[in-house]
C-alpha cells in the first residue's frame, strides 16, 4: 500500500511558540501554498481514501485539495503539548522542561505525550489501516504524525525521526509492504 502523507501549509504563530493540538490559523499564505501542494498530490492520485486530522490547519487544506469527505482520525493530530501549549518555548517555566528536552523520544510534556506516545497512537492508525484493501491513500497531518510514519515504516531510526520531518505543503511517500 503506498500511503501520500502531506503536511499543513504554514501556520500564523509567531516563531518559538510550542504548538501542537491547539488548532491554530494559518498564514494568509494559504491559497497559494494549497493550490502548490494540490498540484504536488495530482502526480500522486487517484487515491483509494482520504484521512485527515481534525485540526482546521489540515481539514482546510484537504477540502482546498478536492477531499471534503477525508475521515478525520484524532490519531493524527500532532504531539500534545499540554500545559506548554501555546507558550513560547523561552517563557515556559515549567521544571520538566529541561527533563524533557533531555528525552522528549520517553518523556511526556507536562499534561502532554511523549514523541514514544504518539507513535504508539499512529501505530495503531496505521496497523488499522494495513488491514483495508487500499492501494493508495492520501493523508493530511503534522510533522510529528510523519516523523511517526516513517519510523513506522521502518525508514529512519526513532532518534532521526525529527531529522527527516517535511516544511509545510510538504508531501511524503511511504510505501507499506
Amino acid at each position: 500500500m503506498e500511503l501520500i502523507f502531506v503536511r499543513h501549509t504554514s501556520v500564523d504563530v509567531p516563531p518559538g511558540t510550542c504548538y501542537g493540538r491547539t488548532d491554530v490559523p494559518l498564514r494568509l499564505t494559504f491559497p497559494r501554498e494549497a493550490d502548490e501542494v494540490c498540484r504536488l498530490l495530482a502526480a500522486y492520485g487517484p487515491f483509494d481514501a482520504a484521512y485527515t486530522s481534525p485540526l482546521s490547519r489540515c481539514t482546510r487544506l484537504a477540502l482546498h485539495c478536492g477531499y471534503p469527505a477525508a475521515v478525520r482520525d484524532v490519531r493524527l493530530l500532532e504531539l500534545d503539548f499540554g500545559a506548554w501549549e501555546m507558550q513560547r518555548y523561552d517563557e515556559i517555566r515549567d521544571s520538566r522542561l529541561q527533563e524533557w528536552y533531555a528525552d522528549y523520544l520517553h518523556i511526556p510534556a507536562t499534561d502532554g505525550e511523549s514523541f514514544e506516545e504518539q507513535l504508539h497512537r499512529v501505530s495503531q492508525f496505521l496497523d488499522e489501516l494495513r488491514a483495508k484493501a487500499y492501494r493508495k491513500v492520501v493523508i493530511f497531518t503534522h510533522g510529528g504524525v510523519i516523523a511517526c510514519a516513517q519510523v513506522y515504516a521502518g525508514l529512519v531510526s526513532l532518534t532521526e525521526a525529527f531529522s527527516w520531518v517535511p516544511s509545510y505543503g510538504g508531501v511524503v511517500p511511504i510505501r507499506l509492504t
